[in-house]
Formats: structure tokens, sequence, C-alpha cells
């Protein structure tokens, strides 16, 4: 008996217009996508008759700029609150998997472990929470902080948090929780029955020491930012090699790297949709972005056609300042290359060109051992998710490397993830 070929994992990754930050300017573009719920049931109903694993929504309790004027010239200056989103698609969809931001530094775990088993029931086992810590003043601002907690007060906060979620959605078969602890005093039981899938998904992004420490005790799913294969590759290792140490197995954690693809009939179309879109890019809001990713507020004080300056550890997204000081030294790019750069795919990984060669480009991570699937983050909706359904799923699919109909009917299933106990 021939043994079945593993196939990777696809989540869609929707953000209003599109991804690359110049995407509300794309003639294809519906400038108010991001409140418009018909918007969202188009691009659901577009993944899941990809058969993708998931539709992913991130949030921030905020706008992602101080700077109103910036603000208005990005491609998600306004959206809806996403677990209320979800909630909505959940009654226009069957079987796609269904995860939303929420963040440890401005709920209380009761509150959010409750609303995510409320999506989960209404979606019959497709829910999943993407575990955030935040690093925005802005958000810090509006929960009545002067700044951000310390990094590793905010992932202590997270660990205590997330077990607390997890006690409470395993509670149905235990009798409810008592939990006191350091943050958090938890002495009750939700008014839910268990999950179809045993507990909502947890996933977790962070790629710092204590991002990867919390994802290897908690998460089932982990997205990553990673631009070359060796990077990709050193993650993976280091995350998977990181969970014996919590008595878990390599296979109790799917890691799916972002994704920015272009695609088109031929190489010369791919490259020529992403040049214009880059060429919309004003270079104040492509620098905005920049400072944002390296929690600095001053860096238009310095010449643009000149190198990054030496900058101070953040306490905000340290694995994502990281990523940016590392790409400015390996590749010797200005600030304006830079910001240009991480406007398109916002430090993720760009790939252009026709459906079979971005399918080998990730067909190789995949098998090479860097990547169990990929979240996709189209650059602008409809048109790029529309082109990677049609054109570079088929061609997955036909090299046995992704699923044709859906096997399962929860998130967990979908994923190839056990049954929380």
């Amino acid at each position: 008996m021939t043994a079945r070929r593993k196939q990777m994992k696809l989540g869609a990754f929707l953000w209003a217009t599109g991804h690359h930050i110049a995407a509300w300017r794309h003639a294809e573009a519906h400038v108010t996508a991001g409140i418009d719920i018909d918007h969202y049931i188009q691009l659901a109903r577009t993944a899941e008759a990809a058969k993708l694993d998931m539709i992913f929504c991130e949030d921030a309790a905020g706008l992602r700029e101080a700077n109103v004027g910036i603000a208005s010239q990005t491609s998600r200056s306004i959206g809806f609150e996403p677990i209320s989103l979800l909630a909505a698609l959940a009654v226009q969809t069957e079987r796609i998997g269904l995860v939303s931001t929420a963040s440890t530094s401005y709920n209380e775990p009761y509150g959010l472990a409750r609303t995510f088993a409320s999506l989960d029931q209404l979606s019959g086992g497709r829910a999943g929470w993407n575990l955030v810590t935040s690093a925005s003043h802005i958000e810090a601002a509006n929960f009545g902080s002067t700044g951000l907690r310390p990094h590793a007060d905010r992932y202590e906060r997270a660990r205590e948090f997330a077990a607390v979620v997890a006690g409470l959605w395993r509670g149905a078969d235990t009798g409810g929780l008592s939990h006191d602890g350091q943050s958090f005093s938890v002495k009750d039981a939700l008014d839910l029955p268990r999950s179809l899938q045993g507990a909502p998904v947890m996933v977790q992004a962070g790629a710092s020491e204590d991002g990867k420490d919390l994802a290897a005790r908690t998460a089932d799913v982990v997205f990553s930012a990673a631009q070359t294969f060796e990077e990709a590759k050193a993650f993976y290792d280091d995350l998977k090699g990181r969970l014996a140490a919590y008595g878990r197995e390599p296979d109790d954690i799917k890691i799916m790297p972002g994704v920015a693809p272009v695609v088109a009939e031929t190489e010369a179309e791919a490259r020529e949709k992403y040049e214009q879109l880059q060429e919309l890019i004003p270079d104040d809001v492509g620098v905005a972005l920049l400072s944002s990713y390296l929690s600095i507020s001053d860096l238009w004080r310095y010449p643009i056609d000149g190198p990054l300056p030496e900058l101070p550890p953040s306490e905000g997204m340290k694995s994502r300042q990281a990523l940016v000081i590392e790409q400015s030294r390996r590749d010797n790019l200005s600030i304006r290359d830079l910001a240009r750069h991480f406007a398109g795919a916002r430090g993720h990984w760009r790939v252009v060109g026709t459906p079979a060669q971005i399918a080998d480009e990730l067909q190789a991570r995949f098998e090479g051992g860097a990547a169990d699937g990929f979240n996709v983050m189209p650059s602008w909706f409809p048109g790029e998710l529309d082109a990677f359904a049609t054109l570079v799923v088929p061609e997955l699919q036909r090299r046995g490397l992704f699923r044709t109909e859906y096997e399962g009917r929860t998130l967990r299933e979908h994923l190839g993830l056990k049954r929380p106990a």
C-alpha cells in the first residue's frame, strides 16, 4: 500500500483592500472594503471553494498609525472588530476555519475564553485564537497606559492568560476552573458545552525568545515571517526542537510562514503587476510603516537614501525589529529601499511569478522542512486571492501537495491536530 503524500496547510490572511500598503490605490480596490460585509463574504467563499484550511483576521485596538493623515493613506484605515466579523462569516461558510487575533494585554481570560468558545459553537468547531501580547503604544494609550509594559512582563502575563483560557475550555468536562495566580483569579466554568474540536485552535506569532517559548508551551499553529529559506529553516528547527521540553511531539504544532504571492500567467506579467503596485507607495507612508516596525518615531530625521541608523533594542516587536535590521545589513539597503520593501509585504516573503514558479517555491520550503504550510497574504483583494485560488492551488493539487476536498469538519481536523485531553 502506497503511503499518502504529506500535504501542506494553507490559510488566507484577510486584510481589507490587501496586504500591500498601497493596495487601496489599486484600480480594482474597493476603498471602503474594510467595512463591507459582502466583500468579506466573497473572500471567505473564495478561500473555502479553494479548500483552504482557514481564514485569518488580525486586530489592533486602535489606529495603526498615530498620524491620522498617514493612517488614511494605508490599505487598512477602517475595519470591523474581527471576532464579530468572523461570527457573521460563520453562517456564510461551512468548512473553513475562522481565526482571529485577540490580545492578552488588553483582555481578561474569562471573557476571551467565552467569546472564542461562542464562535466555536456558532461555527461547528471551526474557531481559532491568535494570541498576541500587543506591541503598540497607540493600543496602550487606549487602555489607560502611558507606555508599553516591558516585553518580558507581557509574555509572563500571556503564559498565565493562555493557561487560564485553556483550563476554561476544558472546564465543561472537568467541572470548571479554580485558578488563583499572579495576574488572574478565576473560579467558575463557561456557560457553554465543550467544543466539538476539544478546544479552539491556539495560534501564536511571536519570534522572540519569549515568543518561541510561549509557542512551544501552548500553540497549535505558529505564524512566522522569514525572507530566506535559511531563515525559515532555522526558525522551524528551533521551534520544533523546543517541544520535547514540554512533553510535545513535532507534529503537535504547525508552522505557517507568511507568503505574499503575486501571480500571473507569465513571469513578465507578474513582475509588471508587482512593480505597478510598488509605484503607488508614497514615501512618507512607507517610512511611517518602517518606523512602526522599528518602534521609533523619528526615522524621518535621517536621510531617506542613507543607511538605517543604529537603534536601541525595542520593547515592542522585537522579532520584527531584528528582521528589518538583519535585512538592512545583509542587502545594504537604504531607508527608502527598506520602506518600499516592507510596505510591499510587511516583512514577509514575497514571491512573484507564474503558478508553477510559485508552487515550486512553496514546495521547496515545505519539503525542505522549513514550513508545514503557509499563511497567504494577497497583495490586493479580491484579485490576488482569486489568482492564488484559481491558479496556484490547482497546481499544488496537481502535485499532490494540497487537498482537493475537505475530509473533516473542524479546524483541528483540517490541520491534522490531535484533540486536546
